[in-house]
Order: C-alpha cells, then structure tokens, then sequence
C-alpha cells in the first residue's frame, strides 16, 4: 500500500516538475514529456471536450483562446447535482492479483488521485499563469496588473488550501487506512473552505471575457500565453480550459462522495461522518450553483440596461427583471393601438418605445411607474380584445396584448410583483384595505384624485364635454383632458390648474369639478348653475346599469342624415325609455325615445338585422351587427312597449 501511495505521489511531483521546466528558458522540449492525448486526470480516460478544446495543438495556438460559452456555464449550474458527472468518473475496478480490495477504499483512492492531479493543476494556474502574466504586467507595463488579478480571481488561496491542507489531509489518511478506515471525519472538518469556490466561480464569465479582451489587445499578453499553452506542462490546452477545473470540482466531490456512502456497509463506523460530509458538500455545491444563478441574473439585467440606455435612475444592480416583451398601447386620441415595449422588474415597470436609428440603446424610456401603489385589471373593450389597465402613480396605460394567454400572462406577472411589495410593507397593505367594503373602495378612489395617474377617457367615446354636455367641433369648442379624473373636456370647463401629487406637485389641468375638490376653492356661481336638462342622462355602457346597450345603425330621414351609428341605451332606472347617444361616454344623449305604446316591426328592406318603432306617424328604423343582437333588442322594445319593468337587479338582463 505504500509503494503504491509513493508512487502516486511521485506522479504528482513530476507533472509539477514538468511544470516548473516549461517555465525555464532554454528547457529541453523532452524533458519530463507527457502524453500528446488528452486525459483525465489520474485515471488515464480521455477528457471531456470543454467548451474552447481545440481536436490539435495548430487549432489551438492558431486561432486562440475563445470566450466562454453561456450555454456552456448554464448547464454547469443544473448538473450540481445531477448523476451525469459520474458517467465519467466512475471508479475503476482494476481488479488485480490477490485480495480484491473493498469498494468504498477504491472510491478514496480514486478521491486521491483526482486530487493530486487537480492539486497540479492548480499549480499550473496559479504558479505558472498567473505569476507569469503579474510579472510580465510589471515589467513591461503592457497591460495593468489589476486585468491579471481579475481574471485569476480567489485562485491563489483555492491553491493553498488544496495543496497544503486537503491533499495532505488525504493523503495521510489513505496512508492509515487499515488503522482509521474512515474519510468522513477529514471531509468534514475541511469542507466548509470549499466555499471560497463561490467567489471564483461568480467571476468566472467575466474573468474569461477579460482574457478574450486582452489576449486580442495587447501582443505581450498573448505571447506569454502561447508560449505556456505550448508546453508540454499545459498539455496544449488553453488557459480557459485549465481555468474551468475549479467550477468542475465541488460537483465531482459530491458524486465521489455519494458513491463513498452508498458502498459503505450498513455496520460501518464512518457511515454517520459520511453522511454529514455529504451534506456539507451538497451545501458547497449549492453556493456555487447560487454564485452561477447570481452571475447570470447580473448578465442579464447588465444587458437589459444596455439596451435601455444605461440611464441612472434605472441602472440598479438590485433589481430583478421579471419579464419583458412587446405590447400595443390603446390611444385615446389614435384609432390604431402602437407598438410599445414593456419592461417589468421587481420594483418599477419601464414603458419604452423601440429607437429607429439603434446605435447604443435599442429602446427609449418613455415612463417609469413604480409597482408600489400599481393596479393592473382586464378591461373589456370589443374593439380592442386582449386589453388590459395598467394604473401606477405616475401614468395609466391601456395595453393591448396578442392573445388572451399572454395578456393573463402579463396581468399575473404584474399581480406578482404588486403583491410582493405590499407583502414588504404591510402596513400599506392594512391602509388599502377596509372593513366596509365596496363602500370604501368608492370613497378611496376619489381620496386618490391626484395622488395616481388617471384612465384617460378615449377621444372618440365621446362627442360632448362630459362636465357641460356641449357638443365638441375643431374650432371653438375643442378636445382636452382633466389630468386628475381624465374625463374629456371643453376649454371652458378645464380653465383651472391644480397642483397633482403624481406629478411632483407641478399644476396641471383640471376640470372644475376636480379644482374644487382639489383647492377647496368655491366656484363662481354662475359656472356652477346649471339646471340638469331631460337629456342629461350619463351613458353608461355597464350590464349591472341597463337591461340592453349597444351599438345600432340608425337608418332613415328621421336622423336627419342617412346610416349614422348611435349607442343606444335602455337604462334598469329608466326601463321605458331608449335613449340613444353619439359615443358610448356622453354624458347627454341627442334622443329619447319613450317605448310606451310603440310597436316593434320587420323592417321593410329585407335585412334580417332591421327593426322598426312605429307609433301615429312617429317611425324609427335601426339595424343591429348580428341577428341575434337585433331579437334582444326586439325583445327589450316589446317588453318597455308593454308597460313592463323588472323587478330585481338581475331580472330580464339583455345587455351586449
């Protein structure tokens, strides 16, 4: 047993001899040569391909050094703790003469002399590569020495204790294996220094990314390299190959060790050690594969700023990016919904508009809305489906998804982060929510006037001034909207300015209704005395308000103007009545019609889709979208015709 145990280590003190001549100027190209092939180290299998192996030593020094792949570092993270590492480390039976020996005492044999190759490793990278390169940083002031320390990372202190604390440690213990047939006691007291590997492989991608720069950047560099890639030490691989055995070595301790556990006896003294060292390296593992899953989330949210524009209200390094994607936003002015982009991290959604000319950024940042204080809903809209609101303290947003999966998809996503910040502060979680219900909710949502964006009002939902029910035109009486209610106003009745808390407390324009509320100021008599006119009846297009609403086509000299649209309207508080509206958001209809007595009638034209209300002389033709819209209509009409009206909220609900 100890010859053979001498005999590994004097494998190991060659390969670091050979190491230390390769560095030697004037070295015999012969000297301490090791295999051409590739292996793996101390078992003689050849090596896994890694992700800048070159099939020649030509390939390698020709083309260079390659960056790491992502891919590649990705898959390293969900192999921590998966068993494909072991299809290539599986101990070897070798049964030679004599007694076979038993299979956990082969499995540490096999830990040792993985070990004392990865110890020679290390010293390859860290008393070759790196002292090399700092040397060759301070005498020729090619390239900083700081490029170097980086890229080589914690590597130094990993090489210490490895060579002077765990090989040894091992060593020592296999040496006494007849004595002390344990290992779980040594793994034990050393395993938590296996968590500096967190630090390492954290810097990993970008300590490959600076490598990649530099060898294309400075000559000096990139000489030094070749010419220790080219030594028979280095085993014409790359330094981005040797650089990978730190980030492949906690996982190949756990599956060596798991072995170790399962081809222990059941009797044996180091199981109960052996299961605790196991879980010692599991928790190793798991701070490696959290460094990875941090590095990744950093690359990512660094990306992402790169393509905002890198501004400094946005670039935080805390922030966590939840999802992105392109969405339509619904205008109220536009017919046509825009292309926008959306970007929602943990604490703010940035909306963004896709840059034309894409030097630098991709997209700029049209508003920021916090997700703490943000709602999002489902809004129903037939022209726009797939909708959704968006309502934050600095802006509302009507948002138009591709599809219903992707809208949910969006709503839930928001939901998400809404509710992990109320979970942090409960206290507003307490504020927002009352004991009284529906009620409250009302009464909030007015409190809120000026501490959130408001929901627009669309343009073409209404033709009159939702304050003074004075029709619109483009000249004397135009469009504007309140910033704290959103409603669409005339000029007249949105002449006060306001100070809204969502927009820094700058003044902004106001109806008169919300300048009262807002200032307290009391308005002039004469702005405020209006007497409420017959057809000054608000449209709303809810089911819960009216028995039927619609959309109608008003046909015939009777509308003075032939095949208008109209939104008409039987409202549950007025059954006998149809009242028939520009745009579904006035707030004063241009006709009443009262049903009492009126006979509902086929149209004359042939259309499937016409009705007819007819009464001494008074006629009023109307064709609904769908034949079956137009029977629910027939239905409400006969009905009201009749003198009916319901008797509870739910009762004969024909609305669209």
């Amino acid at each position: 047993m100890e010859a053979v145990s001498k005999e590994k280590l004097t494998s190991v003190s060659n390969l670091v001899t050979a190491f230390e001549n390769s560095r030697m100027p004037g070295a015999a190209p012969g000297a301490h040569m090791l295999e051409a092939k590739h292996h793996h180290p101390g078992d003689g299998r050849p090596l896994p391909t890694g992700p800048w192996e070159k099939p020649n030593t030509e390939e390698a020094l020709g083309s260079g050094p390659r960056t790491v792949s992502r891919r590649y570092l990705s898959s390293l993270k969900d192999k921590l703790s998966s068993g494909a590492w072991r299809k290539s480390c599986q101990p070897r039976t070798c049964p030679g003469p004599g007694i076979q020996e038993p299979e956990e005492k082969r499995i540490v044999q096999e830990l040792l002399e993985t070990e004392q190759a990865y110890v020679a490793r290390l010293h390859l990278l860290d008393q070759v590569f790196f002292q090399e390169l700092l040397e060759e940083a301070r005498s020729s002031k090619a390239f900083p020495e700081d490029v170097v320390r980086l890229i080589f990372s914690n590597i130094s202190s990993i090489y210490q204790f490895h060579a002077q604390f765990f090989l040894p440690e091992l060593q020592r213990r296999l040496d006494d294996w007849t004595a002390t047939p344990r290992i779980g006691d040594v793994i034990q007291k050393l395993a938590p220094f296996l968590k500096m590997y967190s630090e390492y492989v954290k810097n990993f991608e970008r300590a490959a990314e600076l490598l990649a720069t530099w060898t294309d950047k400075s000559p000096p560099f990139q000489e030094v390299l070749t010419r220790i890639q080219s030594s028979k030490a280095s085993g014409s691989l790359t330094l981005q190959h040797h650089m990978l055995e730190p980030v492949q070595r906690i996982p190949r301790y756990e599956l060596l060790l798991k072995e170790y556990v399962q081809k222990l006896p059941e009797e044996s003294p180091d199981r109960a050690d052996a299961q605790k060292a196991l879980d010692m390296i599991f928790l190793a593992a798991q701070h490696s594969n959290a460094a990875i899953t941090e590095m990744e989330r950093l690359q990512d949210l660094w990306e992402v700023y790169q393509r905002l524009g890198l501004e400094d209200d946005i670039v935080d390094p805390s922030n966590t990016l939840l999802r992105e994607g392109p969405v339509l936003k619904i205008s109220f002015r536009r017919r046509d919904p825009m292309e926008r982009y959306l970007f929602l991290f943990n604490n703010m959604l940035l909306y963004c508009v896709p840059r034309v000319i894409q030097v630098g950024a991709q997209f700029q940042v049209r508003t920021r809305i916090d997700v703490a204080g943000m709602k999002v809903r489902e809004l129903t809209d037939a022209e726009f489906p797939h909708s959704f609101l968006v309502s934050g303290k600095q802006r509302t947003l009507e948002l138009q998804a591709r599809s219903q999966e992707e809208m949910i998809s969006w709503m839930q996503a928001c939901q998400a982060a809404i509710d992990q910040i109320e979970k942090r502060n409960e206290t507003f979680k307490a504020a927002v929510q009352g004991p009284e219900g529906d009620a409250q909710g009302q009464e909030l949502q007015s409190e809120e006037l000026g501490l959130r964006a408001p929901q627009w009002v669309r343009d073409k939902m209404v033709t009159m001034c939702m304050r003074c029910q004075e029709p619109f035109n483009a000249l004397t009486r135009r469009r504007h909207h309140c910033r704290a209610c959103g409603y669409v106003v005339c000029a007249r009745c949105s002449d006060y300015r306001a100070e809204l808390k969502y927009d820094d407390n700058r003044p902004n324009r106001v109806c008169f209704t919300c300048y009262t509320f807002l200032t307290g100021n009391v308005l002039p008599e004469d702005k405020d005395d209006k007497r409420r006119g017959i057809l000054e009846k608000g449209s709303v297009s809810g089911s819960e308000e009216n028995l039927v609403c619609s959309f109608l086509q008003l046909l015939g000299d009777k509308w003075g103007r032939s095949s208008t649209r109209g939104w008409c309207v039987i409202p549950r508080d007025d059954p006998l009545v149809l009242y028939v509206y520009a745009a579904p958001q006035d707030m004063r209809a241009h006709t009443s019609i009262p049903l009492l007595g009126y006979q509902v009638t086929a149209g004359p034209q042939g259309d499937p889709r016409v009705f007819q209300l007819q009464q001494s002389g008074q006629l009023y033709t109307f064709k609904a979208e769908t034949e079956e819209l137009k029977g629910r209509w027939v239905k409400a009409m006969e009905r009201a015709a009749s003198g009916w009206t319901p008797g509870e909220p739910g009762d004969g609900d024909l609305s669209d």
